[in-house]
């Protein structure tokens, strides 16, 4: 059924660690940059998200996705994950739509 889909990618981390996931790249990291150093990821190939949803009423990254999440936007929501519905998504990206993004100093 999504054979054809080309508008999204899900990535699923079962025991995963954004700061293991950085020492692990350090160590194989021979130099060149930034994009050199995204090659020795878990998941080289996955962009940037442009928004993190973080669900449960915390206030945190939690490890998660540290590199790639540098200039994501957060949003926050008390809803615990079986409970956030769909209204909930819509909220988060209208939340996100209103917002200016800068990406700080590259």
């Amino acid at each position: 059924m999504t054979a054809g889909n080309e508008r999204m990618t899900l990535y699923v981390a079962f025991n995963y660690g954004g700061r293991a996931e950085i020492v692990d790249a350090a160590a194989r990291y021979k130099g060149g940059g930034e994009e050199a150093f995204q090659e020795c990821l878990y998941a080289p190939e996955m962009t940037d998200p442009d928004i993190l949803i973080r669900t449960s009423g915390e206030r945190r990254l939690s490890n998660y996705l540290l590199w790639q999440c540098a200039y994501s936007e957060l949003v926050f929501s008390d809803k615990l994950w079986p409970d956030f519905h769909k209204d909930d998504l819509a909220a988060a990206l209208d939340e996100f739509a209103v917002r200016e993004r800068r990406f700080g100093a590259r």
